[in-house]
């Protein structure tokens, strides 16, 4: 098997949903000492790319989302210590923070979010729910975030968005910070409103657009 042969049945796993496809030709990548990063990037990563265009544009549906992401982790379980092992490194797009907000134990939306922002090479620090504006800003200080995503699913924790802007406003630190917002609760008029940068009514587009302006900051 050639290294672009193992790239394309990654990508043709990634598509079909084939998790045995994906596990088996990981495995044929480390066995034959291919270049594992090459496998991850060629591959499954040009893979979830289309997956993310297909579910952009109604094609596909959050089911089939899953599917191609948990794809991608069962070969990533392979790939990871042959990567590390070689002594490359995948390349971090960017460290997010991201949490459901004060008041909201909401995860369902938020989960889906942390998983495609890892499988699209993020590093996220992910906080839970019902979390406080001092803890996200905190960590956002410790990690030396990229981006700080709020999410709020009910209309009575929606100023719990608000109050982290604020408080980075008062604090100076707003600019530093990419602020992303979403949940069932959020709309772009809220999101215009209290000074976001970002907003998306679904998770594949959140990847996209967030990819697109920590791209326009470097």
């Amino acid at each position: 098997m050639t290294e672009k042969e193992a790239a394309e049945k990654l990508k043709e796993a990634i598509l079909s949903f084939d998790e045995n496809l994906a596990e088996e030709t990981a495995r044929q990548v480390v066995i034959n000492k291919l270049d594992p990063l090459n496998a991850v990037n060629g591959g499954l990563v040009s893979g979830l790319d289309l997956i993310g265009e297909k579910y952009e544009n109604d094609e596909i549906f959050l089911p089939e989302l899953m599917m191609a992401a948990k794809t991608f982790s069962s070969a990533m379980q392979i790939l990871e210590p042959a990567i590390m092992e070689s002594g490359q490194e995948r390349t971090i797009k960017g460290v997010i923070v991201l949490g459901t907000v004060k008041g909201d134990i909401h995860k369902i939306g938020k989960d889906i979010v942390i998983l495609l922002l890892r499988n699209s090479g993020y590093e996220v620090h992910d906080l839970g729910e019902d979390v406080d504006l001092f803890t996200f800003i905190e960590t956002a200080k410790k990690v030396n975030a990229d981006a700080i995503g709020l999410s709020a699913l009910l209309t009575s924790t929606l100023s719990g968005q608000k109050d982290v802007i604020d408080a980075l406003v008062q604090e100076g630190m707003r600019d530093r910070y990419i602020l992303m917002v979403g949940g069932g609760a959020v709309t772009p008029e809220w999101a215009e409103e209290i000074g976001a940068d970002l907003y998306a009514e679904n998770a594949q587009t959140a990847v996209r657009k967030l990819t697109e302006m920590i791209g326009s900051r470097k």
